[in-house]
């Protein structure tokens, strides 16, 4: 028998929504952690059962949960997050430099082959890992010797937010960091390079700068990790060399500001993302809460409603607040800011909420276990 099981993070907690294959019933857990910002859960692709969490408080600072019973009970383990030696500075808005301060967790990514092992995305922008299940964790230096001291933080804090494991190659990894841009490791962690070529931003002093892109999100598809797909701060873009090289993608979006994009589980073109009105009117655009769907990777974007409110609705979807399932007919799932979690058991040509009025929503991910 066939479950699905979505884990959502939100400003005052963890949820756990489940169902059967059938995916038209739906189970709710928690809240988990009630009253703490909780910016990620994700669970481990070998092990259906061992789930991590990132539990931060402005007030008690950052804690790691884990579940070894698929989220129906959690233990806290390791909270030491130290920088690699003196962490030197980076800088700061005004183009002073501002020393690295840890202030949380932001992006958890377990190993595709090893339930033990998991990366952590932070703020300020650096990456961790560990490999005894989150008792211990130790950063990759290698990534801030990479330009770092350039970097700036975004309007949301520099961090860390997006980690991508390519299964074809353990030493390949790529990461985005809000506002530096996109990176990649080929070996494992200890060098890195930018890859932000054709990248645009008009807002930096240099709009083709190396490093200083506000990326929100890149995205891949497991049978082609060469090829990715980046929702920027404008602009939605595609690489088909591994990020050595960008171009637009945009197409007939209504506007291409947006946080969040993803890649449908068995069609590796099929993209999806969720246009927000603008960098400073982060709701959607005219009121209507609308997923675009483009079939050919790009360029070409149709509108996906049918069951989603299309009046006045003015709901944000962060950057990690969508997830696809492996089932035939592929899931996809998003939570809003208004705490409504959406879910299309048709690969989004039909909508229902799982569940409403939950806190703000900031992540959501699946697991499809079988």
């Amino acid at each position: 028998m066939t479950t699905v099981r979505v884990l959502v993070g939100t400003r005052k907690g963890a949820f756990v929504l489940t169902s059967d294959g059938k995916r038209q019933k739906w189970d709710v857990s928690g809240p988990f952690f009630g009253g703490w910002e909780i910016y990620h859960l994700k669970g481990s692709p070998v092990d259906p059962n061992r789930i991590y969490a990132s539990q931060s408080s402005s007030w008690f600072g950052q804690l790691i949960q884990r579940s070894n019973d698929g989220g129906k009970t959690w233990e806290p383990v390791g909270n030491k997050f130290a920088y690699d030696g003196d962490p030197g500075t980076h800088m700061w808005y005004d183009g002073t430099p501002h020393p690295w301060e840890f202030k949380r967790v932001w992006h958890l990514e377990p190993s595709l082959t090893d339930p033990d092992t998991v990366y952590a995305g932070v703020e300020d922008a650096a990456m961790f890992r560990t490999s005894d299940g989150g008792q211990n964790w130790q950063e990759l230096p290698g990534l801030r010797s990479c330009s770092g001291p350039k970097w700036q933080p975004g309007a949301g804090g520099m961090c860390l937010h997006t980690i991508l494991l390519d299964p074809s190659n353990p030493e390949r990894i790529f990461i985005a960091i809000s506002a530096a841009g996109a990176f990649r490791t080929d070996d494992g962690g200890k060098t890195w390079k930018p890859i932000n070529r054709g990248l645009k931003s008009q807002y930096i002093p240099d709009p083709n700068a190396e490093v200083g892109h506000c990326v929100h999100r890149i995205a891949m598809h497991r049978s082609r990790p060469g090829v990715l797909f980046m929702q920027k701060h404008w602009d939605v873009l595609r690489s088909d060399d591994a990020g050595d090289s960008w171009h637009e993608v945009s197409g007939n979006l209504p506007t291409d500001f947006g946080f969040v994009i993803d890649v449908h589980a068995h069609e590796p073109e099929t993209i999806y993302v969720v246009p927000i009105k603008s960098d400073s009117e982060h709701y959607v655009p005219d009121g209507k809460l609308r997923v675009y769907r483009s079939r050919a990777g790009g360029n070409e974007w149709e509108a996906l409603t049918n069951g989603l409110p299309q009046e006045n609705c003015y709901v944000n979807v962060l950057r990690d607040a969508m997830a696809v399932d492996t089932l035939d007919k592929c899931g996809i799932y998003f939570g809003t800011s208004g705490g409504q979690v959406y879910a299309s058991a048709d690969a989004g040509d039909n909508w229902a909420p799982i569940v409403r009025d939950l806190p703000a929503v900031v992540s959501v991910e699946v697991q499809t276990i079988a």
